[in-house]
């Protein structure tokens, strides 16, 4: 599997950072040996899936970068945060993606773009939902990409907006902040949408794929999509299901996917 291992060349990082400059932020030794550590999006991506899945059991929440080194688990807009914060230390503005779904449990994934394209950094509880390769041709492709994979019980994918956090926050902490960073989800969920449009033949076909194959292989989650090779590395849970029956987890709106 072909990995981008290097980070990017010192102009084409300069031609991502449009807008106001990263400040200068207080990390602790720790935190700026692991930043130094995850210098692309693949190693931040194989980090992010060595982490449990946070299902939030004690009260919802919306963590930033330190709590998350912290506490080392994650929801999908905690890793998303996460990889703004250190991937923006390597010259990649923080842009967050948000995936919104019929069902109103959107996802929320860090992305860029690179030479070859635009990728994706995520975590998620459902195996088609998280990071992509940097081959994509536009945020839109991008977040097509997603679409079969958030087809379940529920789920379908409607649109998808992009934030850059430096300008649409540009006084609130969203990157060290000990509290719980609500003001993300709030903006995402007030930003714009452009509407993806697929046919409803082709939903039920994906639903009717997805129902039959989890009454089939004791609940397990799917991981038969198409395009996988564009695909970053999936956290090595999901690939052990496919031996070991999984029991289903409560999702909640807060966290999303």
């Amino acid at each position: 599997m072909s990995r981008r291992s290097r980070p990017p060349s010192r102009s084409r990082a300069s031609a991502r950072q449009a807008g106001p400059a990263k400040a200068d932020l207080p990390f602790t030794r720790a935190e700026r040996a692991l930043i130094a550590r995850l210098n692309t999006p693949s190693k931040v991506q194989r980090w992010l899936n060595a982490l449990p899945y946070n299902t939030e059991k004690a009260g919802e929440t919306q963590r930033s970068f330190r709590p998350v080194v912290r506490l080392r688990t994650a929801h999908c807009m905690e890793a998303a945060l996460f990889a703004a914060v250190v991937l923006e230390q390597h010259g990649y503005p923080p842009l967050v993606m948000s995936l919104e779904s019929q069902d109103w449990l959107d996802h929320v994934i860090f992305v860029y773009r690179h030479d070859t394209g635009w990728g994706s950094i995520a975590r998620s509880r459902d195996p088609g939902l998280h990071g992509r390769k940097p081959r994509f041709r536009s945020p839109r492709a991008l977040a097509r990409s997603y679409y079969d994979g958030y087809v379940d019980d529920t789920g379908r994918l409607k649109g998808f907006g992009v934030a850059d956090l430096r300008t649409t926050l540009p006084d609130y902490d969203w990157r060290l902040s000990t509290k719980n960073v609500w003001k993300v989800e709030q903006l995402l969920i007030d930003l714009p949408h452009k509407k993806i449009k697929t046919s409803d033949k082709r939903y039920r076909q994906l639903l009717r794929k997805y129902k039959n194959y989890r009454a089939t292989h004791n609940d397990r989650k799917p991981v038969y999509y198409r395009g996988r090779d564009k695909w970053e590395p999936l956290p090595a849970a999901f690939l052990h299901r496919r031996k070991h029956q999984s029991k289903p987890i409560r999702r909640s709106a807060t966290s999303g996917k």
